[in-house]
């Protein structure tokens, strides 16, 4: 009965460590995240500055002629 009781908690700390490997793997790639949406929402909001200075290009939305 001992030695079961310790191979489970042999199995126990082997999980609780993975668990939290893979907690700060999701941690990181969470703030890796934000800054890519960050990053994203800022180049919209600078195309959308560019675009009511100039006004926009009529090729990102219509068809070419030929269709």
């Amino acid at each position: 009965m001992f030695e079961r009781l310790e191979v489970i908690e042999e199995k126990l700390a082997h999980l609780e460590r993975a668990v939290a490997e893979i907690s700060d793997v999701v941690a990181r790639q969470q703030k890796e995240l934000d800054l890519a949406l960050d990053r994203n929402q800022r180049l919209v909001d600078r195309i959308a500055v560019l675009e009511s200075d100039v006004g926009p290009r009529t090729t990102a939305h219509e068809k070419p002629p030929h269709y």
